[in-house]
């Protein structure tokens, strides 16, 4: 088995080995994978932390050994904390970092940070005010970062910044958590799924206070959450069927 980390600020993976194929997630800055099949221009991995699978350029990143794969795996999660920063190369170049990018990661790179970052479980109305950080990010499907982000990857990494783990897709984050009976039981932080036509779970969001939900939906948005789904004031109707509310924490 190989392994590998992401030593560049933000890297498609793909659903097959090409560059024309559809981006289906993002490494930031500092995650770590294993590495499941290797072609002459790509790789198959899995990665670490929520077992997503796809295909990044061999270009786009550094191969690790084995240890160094579980040291990491046993470390602290350090995250940044800024929407943006910088990590320091050995020859003191500097290149760009987003938000929720792997601090923890630079011992193995060689790299140096001297931004701020943040560590372990987080109270659960920390969750509102880390979510407000991406408000206005630009939709992007399979994005992770503020610069482009998903409906599920919103999520996940807002969850990820307070020290909780999600899965990557909204239909695999139903599947966690307790399910609750009406949206008076919610609380600021509990998640909101929604389903399309044929019943399959395609968008969720996080419930903040006074029936409002921040969510990503051409960008990141504040819309209003009743129990038909999202009401977009712009739009003046629905424009997401709510299926199920989920408490993870």
């Amino acid at each position: 088995m190989d392994y590998g980390i992401c030593n560049l600020s933000i890297v498609p993976l793909r659903g097959e080995a090409a560059d024309a194929s559809e981006m289906v997630t993002q490494l930031l800055y500092g995650e770590h994978f294993k590495i499941l099949e290797i072609r002459k221009k790509w790789s198959r991995i899995r990665l670490a932390f929520d077992n997503y699978e796809g295909w990044i350029d061999n270009k786009q990143f550094a191969k690790i050994t084995e240890a160094d794969y579980t040291n990491i795996e046993e470390s602290d999660l350090q995250l940044s904390s800024d929407l943006v920063d910088f990590v320091i190369l050995p020859e003191n170049q500097l290149f760009s970092i987003c938000l929720g990018s792997t601090i923890s990661a630079t011992a193995f790179l060689n790299h140096n940070f001297e931004g701020k970052w943040v560590s372990n479980k987080l109270p659960k109305e920390h969750l509102i005010e880390t979510a407000l950080l991406y408000l206005n990010a630009p939709y992007l499907w399979g994005g992770k970062s503020p610069f482009g982000i998903d409906c599920s990857g919103f999520t996940q990494m807002v969850y990820k910044l307070n020290g909780y783990s999600l899965l990557r897709d909204a239909s695999q984050q139903a599947t966690q958590g307790e399910a609750l009976s009406f949206i008076e039981e919610s609380e600021p932080g509990d998640l909101a799924f929604f389903d399309n036509e044929e019943g399959k779970i395609t968008h969720v969001g996080i419930i903040m206070n006074d029936n409002y939900i921040i969510h990503a939906h051409g960008k990141v948005r504040i819309d209003r959450l009743d129990h038909s789904g999202i009401f977009n004031y712009e739009a003046r109707s629905h424009t997401h069927k709510l299926r199920v509310i989920k408490r993870i924490i």
